[in-house]
This record gives structure tokens, C-alpha cells and sequence, in this order.
């Protein structure tokens, strides 16, 4: 019996494939249900709210959607099983600069759980399908387009009422996989999609409240971590299990920080008095296209305009944000 999925972004799916279903409703793609894709973000801005369910989900069926086989549409609903609780503050709490806790224990996660016997039952290679480098669609080295990123682009800004259906759906008309790179048959849709990338990356990622958010969670479970009341095994609990572990104890330090932590917070982009700071290396984005002549090449060759956004983005990374707190 197919397993209905009603996705926002791709639309109706029924998945036949009994690996997929299994996985789909595995105990460790299930908890993707509790892990919010921001980190903090939902906790100062509840419209902040996607999951990480939500993106992996939506990997896969993008991957579908491009002729991917059943093994990368696999590799793509559980590339971020191994993602704990607020996602990446756990790389604030831990010191992780290149934010990638997550990739460090992914092996760790898979073999703990029951995917590997999933996998092994309907003879799918477990070292293929958890070892990324196979998956072309899935995933690619920046700047090209792939999966991942595609999804969480359009994920978030969907979600915070950034894009209409007709112009994501023009964007998925026009993706295109031939065996190695994804790209685009329209350099309008390619110019579309860079724009939306940095408004991801630069004014959301680098939001003053985003910033805020993942500042003081991440200082408040680096208090708990330190001070034994949570362990980093917690960090694989979901976001409200590990907050509520957190609120029921009697640290004052950690509940004066948690305290914080609410949707009427009001801060400002402030770079002469601030309370806090962020600066982050420029994720840029240059998908390739297909010219009349067949051959592909990147957006920025024959569109002015990306560059121009790309130059752009790039100094409001080096800038970083300067956070002043008007209110908690």
C-alpha cells in the first residue's frame, strides 16, 4: 500500500517503495519531526519553524523529481538524521567553527539505529548510501545547485512568505540532472534562485534575531553542558526534550540566560553599540545553465545581475551583524 505524502513545496507524492517507507517511518527520521532546521530561531520568531523532517523529506523528493534512484532518494531522507537537537547551535555550544558536529557522528547515529537493518533488508549497500560522495544530486560543492540546497532555500523562504508557488514551480520546471551536475535551461530562473539564496544566507541567516537567538541558546546549553546539567549525549533528545531538560533545572545562570529566550524580544542591527556579533564566510551561489549551444555554463558568465548580487552578498558577510538588545 503506497505511503501518501502531501508535501507545500512539490506537491503529491505516494511512495511505493516499501525501503522508503520503512525509512520514513524509522524511529531516527521520525525525531526529525522535533529538530527545527533554524536552531533557535523558533524560539524568538514562532513563523521560524521549519524541521528538519521537513527538509529531508523534501530532499528526497526533489532527487525524485530529477530522476534520482531509490538509493539517493534514500541518501537524501537521511543526510541530516545525525543533526541534534537546534541543529547547529550544537556548533556554537562545541566550538565548531566549520559548523559539521553533525557530519562527525553521522556514522555513529546510523549504526546505532535501525536503518542499517532497513537498508540490509531490501538490499540497498549501507556504506553507498550514507557515503555522499555518490550522490550527484544530493549533493554538490558550492557554487554549484543541488538538493540540499535547493530544498532548504526554498523551504525557508516559502515559509516566511518570501515566494509564490508559481515562480518555485517555474524554478523546478527548469532543473535539469545529467549524471553529474544539476543546472537550470533558464537563466531568469537561475538569477531568480541566486537572488533567494542570499536573502537565505545574508538576511536570514545573519537576521539580528537570528543571531540573537542562537547567541543566547547557545551560551545558555553551554552553561548546562558545563555545569552537568545536561550531557552531550542530550544533544540527540529533540529541541523541546533538551529544553525541557534544561528549564527543570535549578541553575540560575542557565534559567537568567533561557529566560531570554521569547517571540517579544526586540533587538536591532547596531554596529557602533552592540551586545552581540556574528560574521560568517560568504556561501555563494553561480548555477550553472544551459546556453543555446548546449554547453553549460555558470549563471555569472552572461547575467550581470548575479554578479552584482553576489559582490553584494559578499560584503554583508565580511560586515558580519551587530546586534543591539532594545528589550528582553
Amino acid at each position: 500500500m503506497p505511503l501518501h505524502i502531501e508535501d507545500k513545496i512539490y506537491g503529491s507524492f505516494d511512495i511505493n517503495e516499501e525501503v522508503l517507507q520503512e525509512l520514513l517511518t524509522s524511529n531516527p527520521v521520525q525525531r526529525l519531526k522535533g529538530i527545527h532546521q533554524g536552531g533557535a530561531s523558533y524560539l524568538v520568531n514562532p513563523e521560524w519553524n521549519v524541521t528538519r523532517y521537513d527538509h529531508s523529506v523534501g530532499v528526497m523528493l526533489l532527487i525524485r523529481l530529477l530522476g534520482g534512484s531509490v538509493d539517493e532518494q534514500a541518501a537524501g531522507l537521511l543526510h541530516d538524521v545525525s543533526h541534534t537537537a537546534f541543529s547547529h547551535v550544537i556548533d556554537f555550544v562545541l566550538d565548531y567553527e566549520n559548523q559539521d558536529y553533525h557530519e562527525e557522528i553521522f556514522e555513529e547515529v546510523i549504526s546505532q539505529s535501525d536503518i542499517p537493518e532497513i537498508l540490509k533488508r531490501h538490499g540497498l549497500d549501507i556504506a553507498k548510501v550514507m557515503d555522499e560522495e555518490n550522490w550527484k544530486i544530493l549533493e554538490q560543492p558550492l557554487p554549484d545547485l543541488c538538493a540540499d540546497r535547493i530544498d532548504y532555500t526554498l523551504r525557508d523562504m516559502n515559509q516566511q512568505g518570501m515566494m509564490h508557488q508559481k515562480d518555485i514551480d517555474s524554478l523546478l520546471k527548469s532543473l535539469r540532472f545529467n549524471g553529474e551536475k544539476v543546472y537550470v535551461d533558464d537563466d531568469g530562473a537561475a538569477e531568480w534562485f541566486v537572488r533567494f539564496y542570499y536573502k537565505e544566507v545574508i538576511d536570514y541567516f545573519l537576521h539580528p534575531l537570528n543571531v540573537y537567538g542562537y547567541q543566547v541558546l547557545s551560551q545558555s546549553l553551554k552553561e548546562a553542558l558545563q555545569r552537568g546539567v545536561i550531557t552531550r549525549e542530550d544533544f540527540l533528545l529533540t529541541d523541546e526534550e533538551l529544553l525541557h531538560k534544561v528549564k527543570s533545572s535549578d541553575d540560575s545562570t542557565v534559567q537568567q540566560l533561557l529566560g531570554k529566550l521569547h517571540p517579544n524580544v526586540e533587538v536591532e542591527y547596531n554596529e557602533h553599540d552592540y551586545d552581540y556579533s556574528q560574521h560568517s564566510k560568504l556561501r555563494y551561489i553561480d548555477p550553472l545553465v544551459q546556453i543555446k549551444d548546449g554547453n553549460l555554463v555558470p549563471v555569472s558568465q552572461i547575467n550581470q545581475s548575479v554578479k552584482e548580487a553576489t559582490a553584494r552578498a559578499k560584503t554583508q558577510s565580511e560586515k558580519g551583524t551587530y546586534v543591539k538588545v532594545l528589550s528582553t
